[in-house]
């Protein structure tokens, strides 16, 4: 399978269902070789796809793919699933930080164990995975990172404040992912000098996923999860020395780059 990936090897995280799955897709469409992680492998009733229904679908479309079956919020597991993307596929250059868990809830009762897990998550995960990266991208002297973040972490308007400010209960989540964005920011300088590309992505409305849809998220104003993959595929196809350090948002880049009107 040829395209504009050829030769490359990427990883994405998450690519068990919703955006890791369609981000994964549409790279090994264009020829990469796709190394998707996530906790479920199998097929399972409580849970709206896995990763080997991910990776026949890749491979039904001509693609190549592996996955590694990987507990994320935890560190070891972090390493033993790179090592072994590493030692069967290659080392990634290019990196989609996708994998994210999430709890809504208002911050005066949130508990410690979930605020912990999701800092885990969102930001030291994605942090720990482009450290095991770096080596590898260092080396061929190109790469590319995307990490997906949203319109939460962008700084709320008030007072007055709105009604959805008030009472969603996303004062934890908009936190991490406003410190995904600073983080990103913050490895594009300093990662600037070695042709190492580092953004990070955000739907402009809520795609209808399956995991926007169990937080009751994607209900009207959704959009079509075709923009963040698109997105991701121009983020991860630019050059590194001017496309870094951007924390875009769907709709507004893809009009930029004039693929939306």
């Amino acid at each position: 399978m040829a395209g504009d990936y050829e030769g490359r090897i990427a990883l994405v995280t998450g690519g068990s269902r919703g955006l890791g799955k369609a981000i994964a897709k549409r790279l090994a469409g264009e020829g990469a070789a796709v190394a998707i992680t996530a906790r479920t492998m199998d097929p399972d009733p409580k849970y709206e796809g896995s990763l080997r229904q991910t990776c026949e679908e890749i491979e039904t479309a001509g693609g190549r793919v592996l996955a590694v079956q990987a507990d994320l919020s935890q560190a070891d597991e972090r390493e033993r699933m790179f090592a072994r993307v590493v030692e069967e596929i290659g080392a990634p250059d290019v990196l989609v930080n996708n994998a994210a868990v999430t709890f809504l809830r208002p911050l005066d009762e949130f508990p410690e164990r979930r605020a912990l897990l999701m800092v885990e998550m969102h930001l030291l995960g994605p942090l720990h995975l482009i450290q095991l990266a770096l080596p590898g991208m260092r080396e061929r002297g190109r790469g590319w990172v995307v990490n997906l973040t949203s319109v939460a972490g962008d700084p709320i308007d008030g007072p007055p404040f709105a009604e959805f400010d008030r009472t969603a209960g996303f004062g934890l989540y908009g936190t991490v992912k406003a410190a995904l964005n600073r983080l990103t920011q913050s490895l594009a300088a300093e990662l600037y000098d070695d042709g190492i590309a580092v953004n990070a992505a955000a739907p402009t409305n809520p795609v209808a996923t399956e995991g926007a849809s169990a937080l009751d998220l994607a209900k009207e104003d959704t959009e079509d999860i075709s923009l963040i993959t698109e997105t991701v595929f121009r983020l991860c196809q630019g050059e590194p020395k001017t496309l870094t350090g951007r924390v875009v948002k769907t709709q507004s880049y893809l009009r930029e780059v004039g693929w939306l009107p």
